[in-house]
């Protein structure tokens, strides 16, 4: 349980970072749940907030019934991932980089803290309890289910609201989901933690 907990703690640390101190302040969107909050919020205003509780419920109800370690391990690294991503709030503004740096910085902060989870079958989110319920019955790698899922949602963000920013987006999206591909797919290393 300790190691658990400090693999979620880690892992919620660099995701909390890198969308506070690197993304936000460009109004940039990541892939997941999160990334269709801000799109439904930005296309017909519904707040983002809830929109984001919403999509997850039908996904955290079907591991449940399916799969109940996915379910309180992804239950608690959502849990401490939003209380991170909350008590890191105030580094949004406070890193001064151009828009490239920033981005590539935070989406390898995101990339590394969102694969340690993943390989500890932790979800920090329901996009990702949902691809690695895919990835436990397909057999496809985790990261790769998630780039595929995260592309899609920045794709119709670019074709829905015709911000060229957004490309910025699909290169998070794109860095996170190959950081998660790979450090999900080490075989032999395991993650030592006092």
């Amino acid at each position: 349980m300790g190691k658990k907990l400090a693999v979620i703690g880690f892992g919620s640390t660099m995701i909390g970072v890198g969308i506070n101190g690197f993304i936000l302040p460009f109004h940039l969107i990541n892939g997941g749940f999160f990334g269709i909050s801000l799109l439904l919020n930005y296309l017909w205003g519904v707040k983002a907030g809830l929109t984001f509780i919403a999509l997850n419920i039908p996904v955290y109800l079907f591991a449940f019934k399916t799969a109940p370690l996915y379910f309180y391990n992804g239950l608690m690294g959502a849990i401490i991932s939003g209380f991170m991503l909350e008590i890191l709030g105030p580094l949004n503004g406070t890193i001064q980089l151009p828009i490239i740096i920033s981005v590539m910085i935070g989406a390898t902060l995101i990339g590394i803290g969102v694969g340690v989870m993943l390989r500890a079958h932790i979800s920090p989110g329901g996009m990702d309890l949902l691809a690695l319920l895919i990835s436990k019955w397909s057999k496809v790698n985790v990261g790769v289910i998630l780039f595929v899922i995260d592309a899609m949602i920045i794709v119709i963000g670019l074709l829905t609201l015709h911000e060229v920013k957004m490309f910025y987006s699909l290169l998070i999206v794109s860095i996170v989901g190959l950081l998660a591909s790979v450090i999900t797919s080490l075989r032999g290393v395991e993650i030592y933690l006092k």
